[in-house]
C-alpha cells in the first residue's frame, strides 16, 4: 500500500469495494443518487466513529473538516453532521447487515483454525442486552422502566469472529433466534441451559448438526447405556440417555449425558450433547470454550461504540451496530494479514493515534529502522523496540 495514503484508508481499502456495490445495487440503490453523502462516505465516517472512539457526529464532522485534504483516498469528503445524521435514520440498516455476511466470508477465508483436532466447525451462540434510555429511545420498550436491545451471536471459533449477528428487542427469547440458525452440516454449537429445547435438539439432529449444552437439573430422563470413563480426565459420567415427561415426544431420539468434575475449581457439571463419536473429556472442553463468546461481548463492549449511540432511531442504532460488527472482522483480517502477534485490543489502540498519519499500514507495528552511531571503539549498533 502507497505511503501517501492514510492509515484510515487503507484499512477501509481491506473492504471489497465491489462487494459493497454490488450489494447496493442488488436491493439498495436509492431511487434517487445520493447529493452530498453517498452510502460510502456515510459508511467512512461511524467506520471512524468505531476506530477512533468519536462521541458525537460533530466530533464526527470536525474531525473531518480539520483533515479534509487527507480524506480524498478514503473515497469520503467533510460532511454536515445533519446529512450524516438523516442518512443513519432513513438508509436502510439492513444494507450493513449485508456487508458484514460478506466482510465475514473473507475473513473466515483466512481465519487461524480452532485449537481442537475435530474437523467440525465450532461456534458458540448466546445474547448479549444493550441498555437503552427509554426516554430517548421509546421503541426499545423492555421493562416498565428500561429500554434495551439483544445481539444475538455466533461466534466463529475459527480465529473468534462473529459469523452471524441479529439485533432484537431484549424481550425476544434466545431460543427463538437460535431456531432460525442455518449452520453447515456437521457444525458443532456450544450454548447455555437457557437454550434448553427438545424440539430444537431434534431439529439440529434433523439438519446434521450437534450441541453441547448443561443439563437442566429438572429434566427427566432414563440411562440406556453405561459406558467407562477415566476418572482421572475429570470425566464422572458417560452415558446414553433418552428424555422422559410431557414434552419428551419433541424430542425422540437418544442424546448422551456427561458428568465432569473441573479439576482446578472441584465444581461438578453436566453436559447434554448429540454428539457420540468424541470423548467425553473433549465434550467438556467444548463447552469450557463457551466462554469465548462472554469474552467477545466484553471486548465490544469495552472498545467498541456498541452502548452509546450517535443516532435515537431504531435505524440509527442498528446502522452503528452493525458497523461496529464490521470493524471487529476487519481488524482481526488485519491483524491475520500483516501476521501481528499483537492482540486486536492492542492493534485498536494504535490505530486510535494513527488514523490521519500517512504510513505504511502493514509496517505500522514493525520496529523503527535500527539506528547507527559511531563510537571510538568501533561501529555500534542499536535496536530500538516500539513497546
Amino acid at each position: 500500500m502507497a505511503h501517501h495514503s492514510t492509515i484510515l484508508s487503507q484499512l477501509l481499502q481491506l473492504v471489497d469495494r465491489h462487494d459493497f456495490r454490488k450489494i447496493e445495487q442488488a436491493g439498495f440503490a436509492p431511487k434517487r443518487k445520493y447529493r452530498t453523502l453517498s452510502r460510502w462516505s456515510q459508511f467512512v465516517a461511524m467506520m471512524f466513529a468505531q476506530l477512533g472512539n468519536r462521541q458525537s457526529l460533530r466530533d464526527i464532522e470536525n474531525h473531518f473538516d480539520a483533515h479534509s485534504a487527507r480524506l480524498y483516498h478514503a473515497g469520503a469528503g467533510a460532511i454536515r453532521r445533519s446529512t450524516l445524521a438523516d442518512a443513519n435514520n432513513s438508509r436502510p440498516a439492513e444494507f450493513f447487515q449485508a456487508l458484514f455476511d460478506r466482510t465475514y466470508g473473507r475473513c473466515a477465508a483466512v481465519a487461524p483454525k480452532k485449537k481442537f483436532r475435530f474437523k467440525n466447525k465450532l461456534y458458540s451462540f448466546d445474547s448479549t442486552v444493550i441498555d437503552l434510555c427509554l426516554s430517548i429511545f421509546p421503541w426499545a420498550s423492555f421493562r416498565s422502566t428500561k429500554g434495551g436491545i439483544k445481539a444475538h451471536t455466533l461466534l466463529d471459533h475459527d480465529g473468534l469472529i462473529p459469523a452471524f449477528v441479529q439485533v432484537t428487542d431484549a424481550k425476544t427469547s434466545d431460543i427463538e433466534i437460535a431456531r432460525t440458525l442455518s449452520l453447515p452440516p456437521g457444525s458443532i454449537v456450544a450454548v447455555d441451559r437457557a437454550y434448553t429445547d427438545f424440539k430444537w435438539f431434534a431439529q439440529m439432529e434433523k439438519s446434521r448438526s450437534f450441541f453441547v449444552t448443561r443439563l437442566k437439573r429438572n429434566i427427566s430422563y432414563r440411562v440406556i447405556e453405561r459406558r467407562a470413563v477415566r476418572k482421572e480426565t475429570g470425566v464422572t459420567s458417560d452415558q446414553t440417555i433418552m428424555l422422559d415427561g410431557p414434552k419428551s415426544a419433541d424430542c425422540p431420539i437418544p442424546l448422551r449425558r456427561v458428568g465432569y468434575r473441573d479439576p482446578q475449581t472441584g465444581k461438578h457439571y453436566v453436559f447434554l450433547t448429540n454428539i457420540f463419536r468424541l470423548c467425553a473429556k473433549t465434550v467438556a472442553n467444548i463447552y469450557k470454550q463457551r466462554w469465548q463468546v462472554e469474552l467477545f461481548f466484553k471486548w465490544i463492549k469495552q472498545n467498541l461504540k456498541i452502548k452509546s449511540f450517535l443516532g435515537t432511531s431504531k435505524n440509527a442504532v442498528l446502522t452503528q451496530i452493525w458497523i461496529a460488527m464490521i470493524t471487529i472482522l476487519l481488524l482481526a483480517y488485519y491483524k491475520w494479514r500483516a501476521k501481528l502477534g499483537h492482540s486486536i485490543t492492542e492493534i485498536l489502540k494504535l490505530l486510535q493515534l494513527t488514523l490521519f498519519e500517512r504510513r505504511n499500514l502493514y509496517e505500522l507495528f514493525e520496529p523503527p529502522p535500527v539506528r547507527q552511531n559511531m563510537a571510538t571503539s568501533g561501529q555500534l549498533s542499536f535496536n530500538f523496540n516500539m513497546f
